[in-house]
């Protein structure tokens, strides 16, 4: 950039256009700006990456997948469900779950956190109507856990 500028001035004093020289150097601190805005979007979403067993779980109603993700105490709020339960308690009341709505699709809406957590918004679709679908992530021992999981019904 400093090296354009350099030359800029220097070329100002010759007979070259202005207007050529004034085009060349926006479009050099265009790209500049897009090379920036690039790898700050991208390094953000490497930082962001969410197991895709978990998605996985969700867009195919299985539980035991999900569930692999819970930590040992789940805050989970599924439709009347609403407390904190053990692993396999989470698991039994997501399973029940999904026998009564069978997931058609689910993508994520919006994701976002920092260093060691993070949440997810997402929206799943099943035969039986939509749900809003809420989960937050925590880092333990490498490994991302799920700590809290809100299912609820969008009218």
């Amino acid at each position: 950039m400093v090296l354009l500028l350099h030359s800029f001035c220097r070329l100002q004093s010759t007979n070259f256009d202005k207007e050529v020289i004034m085009k060349a150097l926006k479009r050099a601190v265009l790209a500049q700006v897009v090379v920036l805005l690039f790898i700050t979007g991208t390094a953000g979403l490497a930082t962001a990456q969410i197991p895709d067993d978990i998605i996985l779980g969700l867009k195919t109603g299985n539980a035991k997948m999900l569930g692999s993700f819970f930590n040992q105490n789940v805050e989970l709020v599924i439709l009347e469900n609403d407390n904190v339960y053990s692993k396999a308690q989470a698991e039994q009341i997501v399973t029940s779950f999904f026998a009564r709505y069978q997931p058609e699709r689910f993508n994520v809406i919006h994701q976002g956190g920092k260093e060691g957590a993070q949440y997810v918004i997402g929206n799943l679709v099943t035969k039986q109507g939509s749900f809003r679908v809420y989960f937050l992530l925590k880092k333990n021992t490498g490994k991302d856990i799920i700590h809290q999981l809100r299912i609820e019904k969008q009218e």
